[in-house]
């Protein structure tokens, strides 16, 4: 008896330590946690089981069994980038609340990216930037390619003139590769790595910077230090744009991972590319490419953004951007093309009289372009001599086709009004006073393409329209006249009219145009 009570007071003690072995032996990790693995449980905080699901992780964060899958959803790839650590500050709810208010401008937005937002998140993807550099393009330009500021800053990331060439994008009479979606990628990509490394891993004094330029936050931060202040972006004195750029960004990408919760719907769309680039080797009229990959010309133009004439440029790029079903028909009715037909030329004889500058404007073709084309050192021509002049093979057709691209949104069309024109009317007068756009009366009234001027008397087409962007697209600018413009040069710069450009300076424009002088004009607002 002695005996089985000692056995059964000892029991405890032996079972206990046999448990502690077992659960020390169970706690013991099989390989070390992954200190990536623990970022992405603390990174997507919202709406954690599905997105932590889609990363191979389960419910509680536990990795799950088997190889990880490649998501067919491009936009659940994007989210699986983010790198950005979650900030909470009431600058980005205030952005935040704005984009969950206008759900039409996020479709529009989605509607824009279609083409273009897998190549810019395997361009991002590839440079290890965090994936909601992706979605700048949403606050830059509001993913329009054709986009123009105030600053001269064009294209989908709104490279400012100098800042494009410095990072390798050509700009002249034939391309503005800020324009390009390939190409300002690609150098935006650059930009914005220089700009993390100047601002020691830092993503918002590094988008501050894109924004404002790198020496605009550094005079912040040093004034910080001096105040013996906090030196992070939400502390700096900025420019008023610049402190809502960066909560913009931020508050897109939460809104866009979790639209659900915010009543977003996003337009599905495949994680693999809807459009590549093809090599063509020479120049090429882009009304012919359209009809050997039987592609509507808009569609082509639209596509190919950075192209500014009817012909790809004559020392390149020579590549162009097509959907992947026309690809392979496009190249092989382009490889029984003789290169001598894939740009139509005139030949222009001299006579007496002729100059360059005739003979450009007679051709619509610059200057610079004839001499380049026939190797002219200077402007010295001579009778009988003999000109190549690049010609478009259907110039009002793709005309007509480039004013409707030209960064002008559809609208949502009523009834009709018919405008009768009266002596002083302008195009961009009557587009104030009806509230629609110039490019849509161009649009509605085919018979003013060609440069054509208005004619009292005329009836003019007016669809009752309700704008999608606000009621006045257009704001004033200040242009500075510098050596070497003209009227004609202004007006081609900015996509408007002469007599536009000569009506709103009436009182300003004496003669001829002097450097320094001031000139109003009225540019399209870039929608945030």
């Amino acid at each position: 008896m002695e005996k089985f009570k000692r056995l059964i007071t000892a029991m405890p003690w032996f079972f206990g330590g046999l448990l502690a072995a077992c659960s020390q032996q169970q706690v013991k990790p099989e390989k070390p946690l992954h200190v990536q693995e623990t970022q992405v449980i603390i990174d997507l905080r919202e709406n954690p089981g599905t997105r932590l699901k889609q990363r191979g992780f389960g419910e509680n964060g536990a990795k799950s069994a088997g190889p990880k899958v490649q998501n067919d959803d491009l936009w659940q790839h994007l989210f699986s980038l983010y790198r950005i650590p979650p900030v909470a500050h009431p600058r980005i709810d205030r952005e935040l609340q704005w984009y969950v208010s206008h759900p039409e401008y996020i479709q529009r937005v989605q509607a824009r990216a279609r083409p273009y937002l897998h190549t810019i998140v395997s361009e991002i993807e590839k440079s290890g930037l965090p994936g909601e550099l992706a979605l700048l393009p949403v606050v830059e330009s509001a993913f329009k390619p054709r986009a123009y500021s105030s600053q001269r800053a064009a294209g989908l990331w709104q490279f400012i003139p100098s800042t494009g060439r410095l990072y390798g994008l050509k700009q002249d009479w034939w391309v503005d590769l800020r324009r390009d979606v390939h190409a300002s990628t690609r150098a935006a990509i650059r930009y914005l790595k220089k700009l993390n490394t100047d601002f020691h891993g830092d993503w918002l004094l590094a988008l501050a910077a894109y924004n404002a330029g790198e020496g605009a936050v550094q005079r912040a931060i040093r004034r910080n230090r001096r105040l013996h202040r906090p030196t992070d972006f939400w502390h700096l004195r900025l420019p008023r744009e610049t402190r809502a750029y960066v909560p913009k960004l931020l508050a897109v990408a939460r809104l866009f991972a979790n639209a659900p919760k915010y009543g977003i719907f996003l337009e599905p769309l495949p994680n693999r590319p809807l459009y590549t680039q093809v090599e063509i080797d020479s120049q090429l009229d882009l009304t012919l490419a359209a009809k050997l990959a039987e592609l509507p010309l808009e569609e082509l133009i639209r596509l190919n953004p950075g192209f500014r004439r009817w012909a790809t440029a004559p020392e390149g790029p020579h590549r162009i951007v097509l959907p992947l079903e026309k690809v392979e028909l496009f190249e092989e009715r382009l490889a029984k093309l003789p290169a001598t037909e894939r740009v139509r030329w005139h030949r222009h004889l001299v006579r007496k009289g002729d100059t360059l500058g005739h003979i450009a404007r007679r051709y619509g073709t610059p200057v610079a372009v004839i001499r380049k084309t026939n190797r002219l050192r200077g402007s010295m021509i001579f009778p009988g001599q003999a000109l190549m002049i690049p010609i478009a093979s259907h110039k009002q057709q793709f005309k007509t086709t480039l004013v409707g691209l030209r960064g002008y949104e559809s609208v949502r069309t009523g009834g009709v009004k018919i405008h009768i024109v009266r002596r002083g009317d302008s195009l961009w007068g009557i587009a104030r006073r009806y509230g629609v756009k110039v490019g849509h009366l161009l649009r509605w009234n085919h018979f003013l393409h060609g440069g054509k001027s208005l004619r009292p008397g005329q009836k003019l087409r007016i669809h009752q329209a309700t704008l999608q962007e606000g009621s006045d697209p257009f704001h004033p600018v200040v242009y500075t006249v510098r050596k070497g413009d003209s009227l004609y040069r202004i007006a081609r710069r900015f996509g408007i009219s002469m007599r536009d450009l000569r009506q709103w300076n009436r009182d300003r424009i004496r003669g001829t145009l002097k450097p320094g002088q001031r000139l109003k004009v009225y540019v399209k607002k870039i929608s945030s």
